[in-house]
């Protein structure tokens, strides 16, 4: 049987399993298969500086190829896997070549959901936003002047926003539920990110969707509304979500249910198999969850590193996440799901503030605008088990250190 580490997959989780593996002193080969043709680079820049043009590509990469030569990593780049053959382990990619395994890793991440035909969404000028060759198509879209519909209120949506009007263009973004964020954070925390937004000119239209996409000669050049008002656009962003690449996984007959299921270690349904990062389904206190984030990503596949080199820990997920828009810093720490009661306190810059998040009297989460204090607070109060004095939090005035005494 092979001693070979495949890992399927070339984004952040991918890179760090081969480097802790690495730096765990595995000397097993590695062989990483990327579809993408350029090494594994960091993600969140490409909607943020990278898309502005404020940094260059080779700034995002990861480590410099040479890194997986040195290393002993075989980079297969622009190329797929097309099936998994459990019983002879071996992976088949999309030009006939077998891997065979001993552990196989899968890193397969997510994709964004796209418009149906029947909506426009086949037509010219429609963009998601995931991966470097998003971004380039995309950049070279956003030109001052032109007209954008964006459609989604979550984090990327609200992300493409700002960098639009931050290249000149004219923004109306459209959310089907009656507020923006409505999945991911409480009201509190919408309130303060639309007022940013409509302070920057983005037009913000809640509890509205899309009828169809209207194109002339095969491109986007309109939009007809939920509520039957119709729209000249020059091109259209999409921003509904993603779903977890697993169907490799699902062929193989591994359990999947909204993603690679995993146990605490990255181990599926088959022992000799692992996944990490967006694509999995990993457990999360009482119950499950995926977590579409680096930290998870960083995280989840370092300790799956350790499990494959024989020295498991298991990996409890302490999430944090962020966001840029304009010159406004979300930080958040913890995951609000279930949350019961909220508790807004006022930063000490101006335009700062944090929304806590409890459940059934325990604090679960905090989302901090330009408040790296509450941040900083909130997670090492989530890293300590405690809940913060209401109290304490309520008074403005009072020193956030004295929760951590």
């Amino acid at each position: 049987m092979s001693d070979n580490i495949v890992i399927i997959g070339g984004g952040q989780a991918a890179f760090a399993l081969s480097a802790k593996l690495r730096a765990l002193k595995d000397e097993r080969p590695i062989t990483l298969v990327s579809a993408e043709s350029v090494p594994p680079y960091q993600r969140p820049p490409l909607s943020k500086k990278y898309l502005l043009g404020e940094m260059e590509f080779s700034r995002l990469l990861l480590r410099p190829e040479a890194w997986y030569q040195e290393n002993g990593v075989d980079l297969r780049l622009a190329t797929f896997a097309e099936e998994i053959d459990r019983a002879a382990c071996t992976v088949r990619l999309q030009d006939g070549t077998l891997l065979p395994y001993g552990t196989l890793v899968l890193a397969t991440g997510a994709t964004p959901r796209t418009l149906p035909a029947a909506l426009g969404g086949d037509l010219a000028g429609v963009h998601v936003m995931r991966d470097k060759r998003d971004a380039d198509h995309l950049s070279g879209a956003l030109l001052s002047g032109r007209r954008v519909l964006i459609i989604g209120g979550g984090y990327i949506g609200l992300e493409a926003a700002a960098v639009a009007r931050h290249r000149g263009l004219e923004v109306t973004l459209i959310e089907m539920a009656d507020r923006i964020l409505k999945r991911v954070a409480a009201s509190e925390t919408a309130d303060i990110l639309r007022g940013v937004h409509a302070r920057h000119g983005v037009t913000i239209r809640e509890s509205t969707g899309l009828a169809r996409l209207i194109g002339r000669d095969g491109h986007v050049c309109g939009a007809e509304l939920s509520d039957g008002s119709m729209l000249d656009v020059d091109l259209v962003i999409v921003g509904i979500g993603v779903t977890a690449n697993d169907q490799l996984a699902k062929a193989a007959g591994l359990d999947v249910a909204n993603g690679v299921i995993v146990d605490a270690y990255g181990r599926t349904s088959d022992p000799a198999i692992y996944a990490v990062g967006d694509c999995t389904e990993l457990p999360y206190g009482e119950g499950r969850v995926r977590l579409e984030s680096v930290q998870n990503a960083v995280d989840q596949a370092e300790s799956a590193a350790l499990a494959i080199r024989g020295e498991p820990v298991a990996y409890v997920p302490k999430p944090w996440f962020w966001s840029d828009q304009y010159d406004v810093k979300l930080q958040i720490a913890g995951l609000n799901q279930g949350y019961d009661e909220t508790l807004v306190r006022p930063g000490a810059r101006d335009g700062a503030a944090s929304v806590w998040y409890f459940r059934a009297g325990r604090f679960i989460a905090v989302d901090a605008v330009n408040d790296a204090k509450a941040y900083v607070t909130g997670k090492k109060l989530l890293d300590l088990g405690r809940t913060p004095e209401r109290a304490i939090l309520a008074d403005s005035a009072a020193d956030l250190k004295v929760l951590l005494a």
